[in-house]
């Protein structure tokens, strides 16, 4: 008989504390579920500052170069055949518009070509306007 009310009891305790056990593993499942959906928000954060950085470096260097240096490109040993400076605005922009299409599942626009750009942007302002674009 005795053996019988210490059984009785542990199941007790047991009956009694399960309630709070299964409310605390259900608590951490959704604390974990949240602290995944704070480090996913960190991560969209951190990656929109990257990007903002990014766009407010290059643009800001291409802004800088003087329009009559847009035609620059080094000939002297291994560097001949390289793109201007220009042409290497239009390459990064072109890219960014692909990437960000692939990124998108989306296609990327006609007139980014094989990563050279379009042919009708030439002049500093358009290239500008298309590097501006390509961060938007």
């Amino acid at each position: 008989m005795q053996k019988m009310k210490l059984i009785l009891i542990l199941v007790l305790v047991l009956w009694l504390t399960s309630g709070n056990l299964l409310a605390q593993v259900g608590q951490q499942r959704v604390d974990a579920r949240e602290t995944a959906s704070l480090d996913a928000e960190r991560e969209k954060h951190a990656l929109q500052v990257l990007a903002k950085l990014t766009e407010k470096v290059i643009v800001s260097a291409a802004d800088a170069m003087p329009a009559d240096k847009y035609g620059f490109a080094p000939t002297d040993g291994e560097f001949k055949g390289v793109r201007t400076f220009g042409q290497m605005v239009k390459h990064l922009s072109a890219t960014n518009y692909i990437l960000a299409a692939a990124a998108l599942g989306e296609e990327p626009p006609a007139d980014a070509g094989d990563e050279l750009g379009p042919e009708a942007v030439r002049t500093k302002d358009e290239i500008l306007r298309y590097l501006k674009g390509s961060f938007a």
